[in-house]
């Protein structure tokens, strides 16, 4: 099938690096855990779905919405930042900002999004979109999502093998790491922003 004609294992492997090393889904565990006994459920099929199909769509149509709604890149990251950021200042001091208890299980939020198809894991599959063909970038989301299907499947076992003083400590620290990750995500995004204008 011509769709098929520019397959490469390479390119799928390079992409999926990529875009497992975005996600962060390992790093995430203290997360995921923590949300589990927030909410009680992790929904995993619908979690992963969600994000799979979110991180196709965008890396089809990812410009063209965001240009159509007249939000560029930057922007979009910077907004995902702040979002990043509210998730860490959770984490580390132990204080609810969001609102959870109408959902009876954490799936598109904020599973799905933002911690798994965040803005910079979107924002990353506009860029592999520039450098190697759309086939292998999809086989590259496809096996994150089956991966982090299977991290978030096992939230129960992950919660049953983490203590829950070490939890928190974990959590603290992976929190800091967020919180960092949000500040650079908008920082950098931030620069480019104003160097933008500065030039326009």
């Amino acid at each position: 099938m011509e769709v098929f004609q520019h397959f490469s294992v390479k390119e799928i492997l390079t992409c999926s690096m990529v875009l497992f090393a975005v996600i962060d889904i390992i790093g995430s565990i203290p997360i995921i855990v923590s949300l589990k006994q927030k909410f009680g459920h992790i929904e995993a099929e619908k979690a992963s779905i969600v994000a799979g199909l979110l991180m196709i769509a965008f890396l089809f149509v990812g410009n063209k919405i965001l240009n159509f709604i007249g939000v560029d890149v930057n922007s979009f990251a910077i907004a995902g930042a702040f979002v990043i950021f509210i998730i860490a200042l959770e984490m580390i001091l132990g204080i609810q900002i969001q609102k959870h208890s109408e959902a009876k299980a954490a799936s598109i939020v904020p599973i799905a999004f933002p911690l798994i198809a965040g803005a910079g894991t979107l924002t990353t599959t506009l860029s592999l979109k520039a450098e190697y063909h759309d086939i292998n970038i999809i086989f590259g989301i496809i096996l994150n999502t089956v991966f982090v299907y299977l991290v978030l499947k096992s939230a129960n076992w992950l919660e049953k093998k983490i203590g829950g003083g070490t939890l928190k400590v974990i959590e603290k620290v992976f929190g800091i790491i967020l919180l960092a990750i949000s500040i650079k995500l908008f920082t950098a995004n931030f620069a480019q922003l104003f160097q933008t204008y500065v030039n326009f």
